[in-house]
């Protein structure tokens, strides 16, 4: 079973050599399809290196959103599993391996543990969103799709800023997929490095929540407020509230075109 792991990378010099050292030891067969969106740093240059000594991996250059970059990494994908990552993650040894395995389960679509690592670790928590039964909000940093169902429901809408991984999700599960979980599948993801950029992450975030709740505005009265305030009562906690409030509210005003 090849898996087509797509990548898309923007300016992440610093980063990319782990993603990549932590993937070409995953359980083959797979690809590495890494989706370059113009960066100004070293980031091709370190990516052409790698795909120089290991021939699973190629490299692209695609600007736009993160959604046009999953897309068309897709597109060039040979395999019939595509998982996804971001290039601030690194992936734990026997990652592609444990979602093999719940793939051969039946599953169609199948989310793994993301660990999110950095200075505000403990900061950032999902506020999930259920539909079906199935938790919806699993991100797209550790996320394996069959191709056949990623193609027939249009694959990510590019007009998402942010939450264009749990807009796919929804959009799978109302095609009738059926969403799985493995724990031992872990991802581990770095959180913003310092205030300015924690600051500017929670602001997209609440941004991408509302342009999720213009497109599907009926599923909004299903968040829990309770579990949102209950996880968010810290400094830091309260602060990302703040900002996400202010994307949101930025996102009601600007977002119209969301809307179906």
């Amino acid at each position: 079973m090849l898996v087509s792991i797509v990548i898309t990378i923007k300016n992440e010099e610093k980063s990319i050599p782990g993603l990549l050292d932590s993937l070409l030891i995953q359980e083959k067969p797979f690809e590495i399809i890494i989706v370059d969106a113009e960066s100004t740093d070293k980031t091709r240059e370190i990516v052409s290196r790698y795909a120089t000594k290991h021939k699973e991996i190629k490299l692209f250059v695609h600007s736009g959103s993160r959604g046009e970059g999953r897309n068309f990494g897709a597109k060039k994908a040979s395999g019939e599993i595509i998982a996804f990552t971001d290039g601030g993650c690194v992936a734990d040894k026997n990652w592609l391996k444990e979602m093999r395995e719940k793939i051969r389960k039946g599953f169609d679509i199948v989310a793994g543990k993301t660990i999110n690592t950095g200075p505000f670790k403990n900061i950032i928590e999902r506020v999930k969103l259920e539909y079906k039964g199935y938790d919806i909000t699993y991100p797209s940093c550790n996320l394996v799709y069959r191709k056949d169902l990623f193609e027939k429901i249009g694959g990510f809408d590019t007009r998402f800023i942010t939450a264009e991984d749990i807009d796919l999700n929804l959009r799978a599960v109302k095609a009738g997929a059926k969403l799985g979980y493995n724990e031992n599948a872990m991802i581990y993801r770095k959180t913003a490095e310092d205030l300015i950029a924690f600051m500017k992450q929670s602001f997209w975030y609440g941004y991408g929540r509302k342009q999720f709740a213009l497109k599907h505005g009926r599923l909004w009265k299903q968040y829990s407020f309770g579990q949102i305030f209950s996880t968010h009562l810290t400094f830091f906690g309260l602060l990302r509230l703040t900002f996400g409030l202010l994307g949101y509210l930025t996102c009601t005003i600007t977002g119209e075109g969301m809307r179906k």
